[in-house]
């Protein structure tokens, strides 16, 4: 295949910032294609890895915000979740989807990815792969260029947009050959494998999970499930209370709209509240009261309203039975 060929159809890869996905990037660009990686975001998956693994790679990523979308599929997947709320199948179904649909934008062919056969247990396995490029819409526009030898002939392959000689035949657990050929393509710098999804993170999936329950995936929300402990007070309130200093920073930044409880004369975590009656309040300023060790049994905490207002109450720490009961945690 002549190298004008190999240029005319061009690829949208999903790239995520791993090692698998930093190789097929790099391998197809290194035969001769065209390829566009995009990044799809939701604050369960953060871009700071991916984005980190680009530049130190030079790569640029288009980054797509899929929250929406995202949390639409896991009301309802179409397979089974994963260990926690991890929809694997499904997550990957959709973003294939959803890169099939930006084809026509970036004037590009077919879909590329870094998956390899039977490197994950729920998503990599062939079963799981043909689920997915199922489920995804565009199945015969999929390839996978790290396996593509194992897996069956979709288009591209078919069509010669990409030779069948430029594809490889890597399967398995073992990272070996993904290293040796890391190194040939002059990558140095890539994050370990361990995940950048949350979604596979028992406590966050508890909390996200708690917050669908409840009708409550708002932007603000779903951010700020990355700091604090969370409590659910009733349907309406949440309390979160602050774990370290950074974490009441970041809650700080996002506390608009929201009730915000500080210890008057005792340092220690931020609280917020969403909405609250007294008697919810009052539950609300306990358990916060409880996070300060250093604190006596009681004391003045200063109770700061969205309208501007403050009030102050004298807290006294809940029993530890109230905290076990509220507390969004497996910990």
């Amino acid at each position: 295949m002549t190298n004008s060929k190999k240029s005319q159809y061009k690829a949208i890869a999903l790239f995520s910032g791993g090692l698998d996905s930093l190789l097929t990037v790099k391998w197809m660009q290194k035969a001769g294609y065209t390829v566009y990686p995009v990044y799809f975001l939701t604050p369960y998956m953060p871009v700071e890895r991916a984005l980190e693994s680009a530049r130190a790679n030079q790569i640029d990523i288009i980054v797509r915000d899929i929250t929406t979308e995202h949390l639409t599929m896991m009301q309802d997947p179409q397979t089974s979740f994963g260990k926690n709320l991890n929809p694997c199948v499904d997550c990957h179904a959709l973003m294939f989807r959803l890169a099939g649909d930006m084809l026509s934008e970036l004037d590009a062919h077919y879909l590329i990815s870094g998956e390899v056969l039977g490197q994950r247990p729920m998503s990599q396995r062939r079963d799981a792969m043909n689920r997915v490029a199922k489920l995804s819409g565009y199945r015969d526009l999929l390839v996978r260029p790290l396996s593509q030898k194992l897996l069956r002939e979709t288009t591209p392959i078919r069509e010669a947009w990409v030779d069948i000689n430029d594809m490889l035949d890597f399967s398995g657990r073992g990272r070996t050959r993904q290293i040796t050929l890391a190194k040939e393509l002059g990558i140095t710098e890539f994050p370990a494998p361990a995940g950048g999804c949350l979604l596979t993170d028992r406590n966050y999936s508890m909390r996200l999970k708690d917050l669908m329950q409840h009708h409550q995936t708002q932007t603000q929300n779903l951010e700020l499930l990355l700091y604090g402990r969370h409590f659910r007070m009733d349907n309406d309130t949440k309390l979160i209370i602050g774990r370290d200093e950074a974490e009441n920073m970041h809650m700080q930044k996002l506390s608009h709209g929201l009730t915000i409880l500080k210890a008057n004369d005792y340092p220690g975590p931020l609280g917020l509240l969403n909405h609250s009656t007294e008697e919810i309040l009052q539950q609300a300023i306990a358990i916060f009261w409880y996070y300060h060790p250093k604190a006596p049994e009681s004391g003045l905490v200063t109770i700061s309203y969205p309208d501007n207002d403050s009030r102050e109450y004298m807290a006294t720490k809940a029993k530890p039975e109230l905290i076990k009961q509220k507390r969004i945690s497996y910990d």
